[in-house]
């Protein structure tokens, strides 16, 4: 998940609503005057309440309104941090795909087998969705349906690059395995590899999170051995 933080102190800005005349917060006392947060950390938590919104089963639409008052701000607080809540998503988004491959590339590195790297590939991007329940709302688009069409494009992409490296992967494998057409099967069973990931994920993400991603895992991936 994004790392945690202390508990979220408001912006100098932040305390506008609750200012009384001349600016002075009401019945203020030195002692409980919160600090300005370093920089960055008011856009992690930004982040962070995001993602545990999406959390919640069901959730409808987010609503910057909705996220401003779950970090006790103003909504011109989160515009001083992100121009818009598209690229407050973009910045899940951009969570997703470092963590991901950066565990990707890890395996590719060290694992020399190429079946053995498809399967830890898949397990990775299941076990990332798995911890981070939220993201697997972003990863299979049901939080994007009314955001802008640029972030489902760019979740379909993260898609594609998984597909990729599994192909290189799985021919990789069916070289290995003396195939007479290497490519056809492995881009065969990355396309089969990765509809299973993005369908377990949606399992996932509309059960409530009850179902897990990786539930069976080890019998599953049998059946595309």
């Amino acid at each position: 998940m994004i790392p945690d933080l202390p508990d979220a102190p408001a912006d100098a800005d932040d305390d506008e609503a609750a200012a009384g005349a001349g600016g002075v917060v009401a019945d203020a006392k030195p002692e409980r005057v919160r600090k300005r947060p370093k920089p960055g950390e008011r856009r992690i938590q930004i982040l962070q309440t995001l993602a545990q919104m999406l959390e919640q089963p069901g959730a409808e639409r987010i609503t910057t309104a909705a996220l401003a008052a779950r970090l006790s701000v103003s909504e011109a607080a989160l515009y001083r941090h992100f121009a818009s809540k598209a690229q407050m998503f973009e910045g899940l988004i951009e969570f997703i795909e470092s963590s991901v491959f950066t565990l990707i590339n890890q395996i590719v590195e060290r694992e020399a087998s190429g079946t053995q790297q498809a399967a830890k590939i898949l397990a990775v991007v299941l076990q990332f969705g798995e911890k981070n329940p939220g993201m697997t709302r972003v990863m299979v688009g049901d939080a994007l349906v009314f955001e802008h069409e640029r972030l489902i494009a760019r979740m379909n992409q993260f898609f594609d690059r998984v597909e990729s490296q599994l192909r290189q992967s799985l021919r990789t494998a069916a070289e290995a395995a003396g195939s007479p057409q290497p490519t056809v099967d492995g881009n065969g069973q990355a396309s089969a590899l990765t509809a299973f990931a993005v369908g377990r994920l949606q399992r996932y993400a509309r059960s409530g999170f009850k179902r897990n991603p990786t539930e069976h895992l080890d019998a599953a991936l049998r059946l595309f051995a």
